[in-house]
């Protein structure tokens, strides 16, 4: 099979990295990342998305028309109110602070790329993350470029200069190049952009790290060369930020491009990333922002290590993580840090128990997975629960072939 037909294969255009998913009326939606063909990335089209309804476990392929997004990496997607937005991002020709917009509530899906929208626009960055509060999109961090100008306006300590050089994106000259711990607002009721002042103790400049929402709070960690990983609170009322002063022992190592997921009114779930030991890890802990407390969790899938990975929150607070890669590998030299192409892109979807279940979901569940015992005595069930059971029966054989394929 040549490389185009192998990419195009509908078992391979499911595998993917570094793409955004999110679930909505319990059908998880994914919608762009790269993978690898013939030793090279290759980013995947921008003018479809994929639907798994997590009942069954069946995935549904939709075009999407209108102002496609170019190829983009290290972007942001962010779910509102049945929009899909994505910002940012680095596209062939470099860094962009562009945004798209997808309204999924409609029968036809078609590509918008916002436009007159007012305040500041942020500078280009990629690798970013965003929460969801009150209709906003709030960034946080990210690499990119800036110009000189906005150096000189900007504090040492929000933004990071790794290296200068010359590039024009648009009709702007950037010169400098490196990490911020910037907050922008992007209301999507008014269109604006706004770049609230934030006090307290800032994390560093950062990217490839993971946020989470809770309540009016936006949590931040990871993605900066510690030995153990961090945890910072924002608090999206007051703008202020707080440092988690945690002890050593019990605590996780230091990672990047790892996710964060709020279970609870006061837990998060961290699974997996890029140990700074150099591995791929397949670790998850829980961690509690009212004892500040970490707990490492044991789980069924300590097999299946993951990075550049996504985690969305399903039905009784289950983590659902898709795709990724399984083994990233990075080059190292003298003069330059490098990404090897990995051929271990994955499509998996792994769901991670988090909460006790509730009675009827056990009792679901049990019955679905014995269906040939009880298909008779399910016929006085209403239609809509005993279709609701043959799909989880469905979901269960489809869990050791279509989505761990």
């Amino acid at each position: 099979m040549d490389s185009a037909a192998e990419r195009d294969a509908p078992g391979k255009r499911l595998e993917r990295s570094s793409h955004t998913a999110f679930i909505d009326n319990n059908i998880l939606h994914v919608w762009g990342g790269y993978q690898v063909v013939a030793g090279q990335d290759v980013m995947l089209p921008g003018d479809e998305i994929w639907l798994c309804d997590l009942d069954s476990g069946t995935w549904e392929h939709r075009e999407i028309t209108g102002d496609i997004p170019p190829d983009l990496s290290g972007f942001c997607g962010s779910f509102v109110n049945g929009t899909l937005y994505i910002f940012g991002g680095c596209e062939p020709s470099g860094y962009t602070n562009q945004m798209f917009s997808l309204d999924l509530t409609e029968q036809c899906y078609s590509w918008k790329k916002v436009t007159d929208t007012k305040g500041m626009t942020p500078s280009p960055r990629n690798k970013h993350t965003s929460w969801i509060h009150r209709d906003r999109l709030i960034y946080f961090g990210g690499y990119g470029c800036k110009t000189i100008v906005e150096v000189r306006n900007t504090s040492s300590s929000s933004f990071v200069v790794e290296e200068m050089s010359w590039t024009t994106i648009g009709d702007t000259m950037f010169r400098c190049w490196g990490w911020n711990n910037e907050v922008v607002v992007f209301d999507t009721r008014s269109a604006t952009w706004s770049t609230p002042e934030t006090r307290g103790p800032a994390p560093t400049p950062r990217s490839s790290h993971a946020s989470a929402l809770l309540g009016n709070k936006g949590y931040i960690s990871g993605g900066v060369e510690a030995s153990e990983l961090d945890m910072f609170c924002l608090d999206l009322e007051t703008w202020t930020w707080t440092q988690f002063n945690i002890s050593s022992p019990g605590r996780p190592q230091g990672r990047f491009m790892h996710t964060m997921t709020a279970t609870s009114d006061h837990t998060l779930f961290v699974y997996g990333g890029f140990g700074i030991d150099g591995n791929t890890l397949n670790d998850a802990w829980q961690f509690n922002t009212q004892k500040r407390q970490w707990n490492k969790v044991t789980h069924p899938h300590s097999d299946k290590p993951r990075v550049c990975h996504t985690a969305s929150l399903g039905s009784d607070s289950d983590v659902v993580v898709f795709g990724g890669s399984s083994d990233l590998c990075i080059l190292m030299d003298s003069v330059a840090v490098l990404r090897a192409p990995s051929q271990h892109h994955c499509r998996d979807v792994l769901v991670f128990q988090t909460q006790p279940y509730p009675l009827f979901r056990l009792c679901e569940d049990f019955i679905g997975s014995n269906l040939e015992v009880f298909e008779k005595p399910l016929n006085w069930l209403p239609s809509k629960l005993r279709s609701k059971i043959k799909k989880r029966v469905a979901f269960f054989s489809a869990t050791k072939s279509v989505l761990t394929a």
